[in-house]
């Protein structure tokens, strides 16, 4: 991808790169714009062979980083409540390692320095460092080394410097979110919304619209079921209030909450009977008429001969 050699220049002097995801998103534009965001993070993991993603959360965008025992790192801004603050450059970061299997699960948290979600909780230690990228890399590599999953290959400290240095992380030219001074506002959420209605106009078969019908229609994890479980945290914070007003919206958006979730109850065979649709056979290309020469124009018709008088 263009804009991954663009943004890594020094990265990919100093070491080769783990592959890109294997995903259709990774040729759109809006999930290349939240790479590029995010390579002050994948980059420096990238060089240590891990491969790196990044996808949706619980209320923002985050890095999953695969490891080779199978587990896997989140690595992500504040998630409740989330961060206000553009993809890519929040408050702080968390990062946590996980692996969910039928044999076992894990859950460790390796990183957080982000504000704490309740005023009174102590912050981490790492809350210091905020949302810079270079202690989180170096708290990884710490980790992942005592559990002996880092690559021998790993870069320096020095190497590490130079990624920090000459990351595109805060680019003078990128959006950013706003509602004054005169900057249109960043929708990442809508604008990923729309950029998932694209791939489904560009689908050439029932089977491939079906796919991105299960990423809003899954009772688990679909947007819809996202979108109720938002409506439900935003009934909780305007109930918060304890003013009369405060009470009737969170009715109002409990009730918000409860339709989406009968729209997904309505809709619960929608991807199936969408899979199950024959695919339309492209239309037979009739013969083309062989070209007729035109018809010659029409032959003068004789001089009527002059009459003798006498």
């Amino acid at each position: 991808m263009a804009a991954d050699q663009e943004n890594t220049p020094h990265a990919a002097e100093t070491a080769p790169l783990a592959p890109l995801p294997d995903h259709r998103n990774v040729n759109t534009g809006w999930w290349q714009e939240l790479w590029r965001r995010h390579a002050h993070i994948t980059t420096p993991l990238r060089q240590r062979g891990f491969t790196c993603d990044v996808e949706f959360g619980l209320s923002a965008y985050i890095v999953r980083v695969s490891l080779p025992d199978d587990s896997y790192l989140i690595i992500s801004p504040p998630q409740e409540p989330p961060s206000d603050r553009p993809p890519g450059d929040p408050e702080g970061w968390i990062v946590t390692r996980e692996r969910v299997s039928e044999r076992s699960s894990l859950f460790e948290r390796i990183y957080d320095s982000a504000p704490p979600a309740y005023p009174s909780r102590a912050p981490q230690p790492e809350a210091l460092h905020g949302g810079s990228a270079e202690p989180l890399i170096a708290a990884i590599d710490q980790h992942l080394d005592q559990l002996g999953l880092l690559p021998s290959s790993a870069p320096s400290t020095g190497e590490r410097s130079v990624i920090a240095a000459t990351s595109p992380h805060h680019d003078s030219k990128a959006p950013v979110a706003s509602d004054s001074g005169g900057h249109a506002p960043v929708y990442a959420y809508g604008d990923a919304l729309l950029a998932l209605t694209d791939q489904l106009n560009g689908t050439e078969s029932p089977a491939d619209a079906a796919a991105l019908l299960h990423q809003v229609l899954d009772p688990a994890n679909g947007l819809l079921e996202r979108l109720g479980e938002f409506f439900e945290a935003a009934a909780e914070k305007a109930k918060d209030s304890e003013e009369d007003d405060g009470f009737d919206l969170s009715y109002d958006l409990a009730d918000a909450a409860a339709g989406v979730r009968t729209l997904t109850e309505a809709l619960d065979t929608a991807e199936a009977r969408m899979r199950a649709l024959t695919p339309l056979a492209p239309a037979p290309q009739l013969p083309l008429s062989p070209v007729r020469a035109p018809s010659p124009p029409p032959r003068p018709l004789p001089a009527t001969p002059p009459r003798h008088t006498r």
